[in-house]
C-alpha cells in the first residue's frame, strides 16, 4: 500500500473540504485565525509536506521550494506571477495545481463582495449596528423612537468609484432598492449598457463624490492609485454621506478617513478592507489589523475583509483547489506522468 500524502493547508478552510482531502492524505491545517501564515512557517510546512494548499494572498515563495524541492504540488486558485515563484517551481519540477473553474470561483467572490457592499450600505442607511447596541443596552425603548433615524435608501444616490465586475453585480441590487447610481471609471461603459443598467456616467470624480449619499470605493489597487482618496476627497463629500470600501485599504489615506469620521466631515463608513493588510504589491504584512481609532468609533461598521466569505463561494473555491490536489495524487498513484488525463487541473512546473 502506498504511503499517504502529507497535505498542509495554509489557512483555516471549511470542514467539508478538509474531510475530502483526508480521504487521500494526512492533513495538517494552519490554525491561526487572527493572522496570516508567515514565510518561515510556510517554509517549515514545506519541509514536512508533499502538497501545500494556498488561497488568497498566501504566496508560493522561492524559500518554500528551496526548503523542499521534492514537493509534489501546490494547489492554487490561479497562477499569479506577482504572488507565486513560478520559475522556481518549474526549475524544481514542483507542480502549481490550478483549480479548473477559476473564472467561476472569481465571479463567485465578486458577487459575494458586491452583496457585502450593499449590506454595509443598508446597515449604514438604517443604522442597524447602532440600533442593535441601543436595544441591548437596557432592554427598554420608546416605541417608534426617533433616536435612530437613518437616511434610508429610496431616492438616495450611490456614487461608485470604479465599475468593474464587483460593481456590475452590485448595481442591479442598488437599483432594486430604488437608488440612483452614478459611476466613474477609466473607460466609460457603452451607452447601451449604461441604459440597461440604469447608471449615470460622471466624468469628473470630484462631482461624483460630492453628489453621493453613499460613496463606494471599487477601484483596483495599483501603485498609481495608492491613497487616491484622502483628506481632500473626504471634504468633498456631503456631511450626511457615508463612505464604503470593499476594494483595497491602500486606496485610502486611512488617517485622513479616521479624522473625517471623528470630526463629522462625513456621517460614517462601512469598511471591509484596511491599510495594514497582506498584499501582493508589496506583500507588506502577515498581521492584518484594524486601527484602534476605527474600532472606537460608533459611526463605523467593520468587517474583517470577508467579502467573498459565503458558504457557496468559499466552499466552491476550496473544493476546487482540493480537487486539483486530489487529481494529482490519484494520477501519481496510477503511475501517470502528466496532468492531462480526464478532468485533471492545469499544472505548471512539470
Amino acid at each position: 500500500m502506498s504511503e499517504r500524502s502529507r497535505i498542509f493547508i495554509a489557512h483555516p478552510i471549511p470542514e467539508p473540504t478538509i474531510n475530502y482531502l483526508r480521504q487521500y492524505g494526512d492533513v495538517e491545517v494552519f490554525r491561526g485565525h487572527h493572522r496570516d501564515i508567515n514565510d518561515d512557517e510556510l517554509e517549515s510546512a514545506a519541509r514536512r509536506s508533499d502538497y501545500i494548499f494556498c488561497m488568497h494572498q498566501t504566496p508560493v515563495t522561492e524559500g518554500m521550494i528551496k526548503a523542499n524541492p521534492n514537493l509534489k504540488g501546490i494547489g492554487v486558485t490561479e497562477v499569479r506571477d506577482d504572488l507565486h515563484a513560478v520559475e522556481a517551481c518549474k526549475a524544481a519540477g514542483v507542480r502549481l495545481l490550478v483549480a479548473n473553474n477559476t473564472e467561476e470561483i472569481i465571479n463567485g467572490n465578486r458577487q459575494a463582495t458586491a452583496d457585502l457592499m450593499v449590506a454595509l450600505l443598508l446597515d449604514l442607511a438604517y443604522r442597524v449596528v447602532e440600533a442593535d447596541r441601543y436595544s441591548r443596552a437596557t432592554g427598554y425603548f420608546q416605541q417608534m423612537t426617533c433616536d435612530l433615524m437613518g437616511i434610508g435608501c429610496t431616492g438616495k444616490t450611490t456614487s461608485l468609484i470604479g465599475l468593474g465586475r464587483v460593481g456590475l453585480f452590485a448595481v442591479p441590487v442598488l437599483k432594486a432598492l430604488r437608488m440612483n447610481v452614478l459611476y466613474t471609471k477609466r473607460n466609460r461603459l457603452p451607452r447601451e449598457q449604461e441604459e440597461e443598467l440604469g447608471v449615470e456616467w460622471v466624468e469628473d470624480r470630484d462631482e461624483l463624490i460630492s453628489r453621493g449619499d453613499f460613496v463606494s470605493m471599487l477601484a483596483n489597487y495599483e501603485p498609481a492609485n495608492h491613497k487616491m482618496f484622502g483628506e481632500r476627497e473626504f471634504k468633498l463629500m456631503k456631511p450626511t454621506a457615508y463612505f464604503i470600501n470593499v476594494g483595497r485599504g491602500r486606496l485610502i489615506d486611512e488617517d485622513a478617513m479616521i479624522r473625517a469620521l471623528q470630526d463629522g466631515t462625513i456621517a460614517g463608513a462601512g469598511l471591509d478592507v484596511f491599510y495594514q493588510e497582506v498584499g501582493p504589491t508589496p506583500r507588506s504584512s502577515h498581521d492584518a489589523y484594524i486601527p484602534e481609532a476605527l474600532r472606537k468609533l460608533d459611526n463605523v461598521v467593520l468587517t474583517p475583509h470577508n467579502g467573498g466569505a459565503t458558504w457557496d463561494s468559499r466552499g466552491r473555491q476550496t473544493m476546487a483547489i482540493a480537487q486539483a490536489i486530489v487529481d494529482d495524487i490519484v494520477q501519481r498513484q496510477n503511475g501517470a506522468t502528466s496532468n492531462t488525463a480526464g478532468n485533471a487541473p492545469a499544472a505548471v512546473g512539470e
